[in-house]
């Protein structure tokens, strides 16, 4: 007698669990019945990260490298199952070694981004890269792992903590990745990803006033509107590429704190 299969059961990433929807509601993505993320399921993932951040903003930066070189470890054994749920193999050759690339940068970003400035009289000047905080990211719909790889891992690499809304139409690379973060060493909370459609999910994420910069990547036709509800809390506003790789795309996510310190003491 032959049986059915398990199914897999599609569903968010939020403080390092796997939650349902609370509304309850999915939709059809790639013939798949897939969790839609409701404004609740973003405020809890919005919290999460919020208290994710501090504890992985105070890691030190050879550390979150270790922790994302691990993390491409993990895609690297989901290689195959990856590749059914995106482009095919390419893309997930360029998305592990993207991961491993941004894990290089940890540990170089001060030297590069961080400067020690002339000042006239007797004081060291130092100019000193830190992480913004909670970054929202809007993945781009195509590609549907590389494009969200390549703006989570810089955000990560920084410091900050992350709300992502996967791809809409092929979102379960996504789930995919969250179940590799899941099985790494990224603490709970540091990335969170929400499945279900943008229109819905991006303008709450654009005004909420504990996100504290938002990745437009993915927000297609939302844009303009996007950004006016950003700057009602002076929201960073980061354009991203769904394909690049570049230590400046970090630096989009960082602040620069200038300090003075005495000569002598």
């Amino acid at each position: 007698m032959s049986r059915l299969p398990v199914k897999k059961t599609y569903k968010l990433f939020v403080g390092g669990a796997f939650p349902r929807s609370e509304s309850g509601r999915t939709y059809l993505a790639q013939d798949q019945n897939v969790a839609r993320a409701s404004r609740k399921d973003r405020r809890d993932a919005v919290r999460a990260a919020r208290d994710a951040f501090p504890k992985w903003a105070g890691m030190t930066a050879y550390n979150r490298g270790q922790v994302l070189y691990r993390l491409a470890e993990m895609l690297e054994a989901r290689r195959t199952d990856l590749a059914a749920l995106c482009s095919g193999t390419k893309e997930v050759d360029r998305s592990i070694d993207r991961v491993v690339w941004y894990a290089g940068w940890a540990d170089k970003l001060a030297q590069v981004i961080g400067s020690a400035n002339p000042v006239s009289g007797p004081y060291f000047n130092f100019t000193v890269p830190e992480p913004t905080g909670v970054v929202g990211i809007l993945a781009p719909e195509e590609p549907a792992l590389a494009g969200l790889i390549s703006r989570l891992a810089p955000a990560l690499v920084g410091g900050n903590a992350v709300v992502a809304v996967a791809s809409e139409t092929r979102p379960l690379a996504a789930i995919e990745l969250a179940e590799a973060i899941a099985t790494s060493d990224v603490p709970g909370g540091v990335v969170n990803i929400l499945t279900g459609r943008k229109a819905e999910l991006a303008p709450w994420l654009a005004s909420h006033m504990d996100v504290n910069a938002i990745d437009l990547a993915g927000a297609d036709g939302q844009a303009p509107d996007l950004e006016r509800a950003a700057a009602e809390n002076v929201k960073r506003v980061v354009w991203g590429s769904p394909d690049t790789q570049s230590p400046w795309e970090i630096a989009a996510f960082l602040e620069l704190k200038t300090v003075w310190h005495p000569v002598g003491v």
